[in-house]
């Protein structure tokens, strides 16, 4: 795995020096290793062997239809959550028979969207939704496979909002109620019991959880199979964590070990819904610093991204690693510093308290560990255009989302015809 590494004086992405790439794309970029996908996915799916498994990428850490591609081409399926997911994960040639539709609130035209392309199973997530689903299979002449999401009451330890298992968050059915669940599902027309789903959070860094999320779920389905129900598969959801700065990560092959010990005895399918796990350390946003303000109480480093390229620092306070892209000498001298952008937020911070060394204006920094949940949820805050997208492979590198023009952001607003008469502009666009 070649991954990121210096070579020759400065970091490269899969053999494909990083300043070659700023120069001919400009900056910012988010910059992704193929060979880090392989290499995660791989991991992951030797960590769940030993059980029927089918390991369904969640396309909300990276949808990058390449990245999609790249697990496609590995044998993956997809975790979904939108209409707009489902269509990207079939562009990328995942099956519809290897897709999962999860999340809270699937309106009836995705419901209808995910039948017509035989994805695998809903994971239903409230009886208001069951009836939804059953009136609109029943409405197509279909049957919708489903699983019931229970919520089975732990906290992970993790960050408040991404912790996904706990009785007062909004996901899946209180496991005190999900047998009355059950039986509605049976009882419903156009609605085939197919399994039972769980997802306790994000960034999950200890196995406890896990093994009692998965011991709750385990019972629930024998509980299920007992009672009649044609328990053909359990989905364990995602949520293994990766370690950022200064962190630790939870290693694949315990939480596999969790899942065997747990369903031991069960023959169906076991699902799992890996996403940060696959992706976050195959990316790095690329940017330039601008300037080096020395001010009375601190350093700051600012840079040409911003907030609305990586909002996790500002919304979880998450702590990426940054690097400097020109390999420091050794024993160079460290000061501490704020890498911060040019958004108007004080917020719009990407690193705080780091210890770098000089950096002149124009010098390229690499923020790590940031291929999930990065590009993924970008804005266009203060009228910045998306970032460029990059994906690099054995020396060499294609842009794999162009980055939009200004014009872009102009030409797709519309003026009311009031506005555009005034001004002698069309009222379809301004000319």
């Amino acid at each position: 795995m070649s991954g990121f590494v210096y070579r020759d004086g400065a970091l490269s992405a899969d053999d494909v020096p990083i300043p070659r790439i700023a120069a001919e794309v400009g900056t910012p970029f988010y910059l992704y290793a193929a060979s880090v996908l392989d290499d995660r996915y791989r991991r992951f799916a030797a960590a769940v062997g030993g059980m029927n498994a089918t390991v369904c990428y969640a396309l909300k850490a990276n949808p990058n239809l390449a990245v999609v591609r790249t697990f496609a081409a590995l044998g993956a399926g997809a975790d979904v959550v939108s209409g707009g997911e489902l269509c990207i994960a079939l562009a990328a040639g995942v099956p519809g028979a290897r897709i999962v539709f999860s999340g809270v609130g699937k309106t009836r035209a995705e419901m209808a969207q995910a039948l017509d392309a035989g994805i695998a199973q809903f994971n239903v997530e409230s009886e208001a939704e069951l009836h939804a689903l059953a009136e609109v299979a029943s409405g197509l002449g279909r049957v919708a496979p489903v699983a019931i999401r229970i919520n089975p009451d732990i906290d992970a330890g993790t960050h408040d909002k991404i912790s996904t298992g706990r009785r007062a968050d909004k996901f899946g059915i209180d496991i005190d109620r999900a047998v009355a669940a059950y039986e509605l599902g049976r009882r419903l027309p156009g609605i085939e019991i197919a399994g039972i789903a769980v997802h306790i959070g994000s960034q999950i860094n200890d196995v406890a959880p896990f093994r009692a999320a998965f011991s709750r779920t385990a019972e629930l389905a024998r509980t299920l199979i007992a009672a009649g129900y044609a328990i053909r598969r359990v989905d364990l959801g995602g949520g293994l964590g990766v370690a950022y700065e200064n962190g630790s990560a939870l290693d694949p092959a315990d939480y596999g070990a969790a899942a065997r010990a747990a369903l031991q005895g069960f023959a169906g399918e076991v699902v799992f819904e890996p996403g940060r796990y696959l992706t976050a350390e195959a990316g790095a946003l690329i940017a330039r610093v601008l300037y080096v303000k020395e001010g009375g109480a601190k350093r700051f480093v600012i840079v040409d991204a911003a907030m609305n390229d990586l909002l996790r620092p500002a919304l979880y306070g998450a702590r990426h690693p940054i690097v400097p892209v020109a390999e420091p000498p050794p024993g160079a001298p460290l000061t501490e510093a704020d890498v911060v952008g040019p958004v108007c937020e004080s917020g719009d911070v990407l690193g705080t308290g780091r210890m770098l060394p000089q950096l002149s204006d124009n010098a390229l920094i690499a923020i790590m560990s940031s291929g999930a949940y990065g590009a993924a949820m970008a804005s266009e805050y203060n009228s910045r255009p998306l970032v460029c997208e990059v994906m690099a492979r054995g020396g060499a590198y294609a842009v794999v989302r162009p980055r939009p023009g200004i014009e872009t952001l102009v030409e797709r607003d519309r003026l009311p015809p009031w506005l555009a008469a005034a001004h002698g502009t069309r009222s379809r666009g301004v000319a």
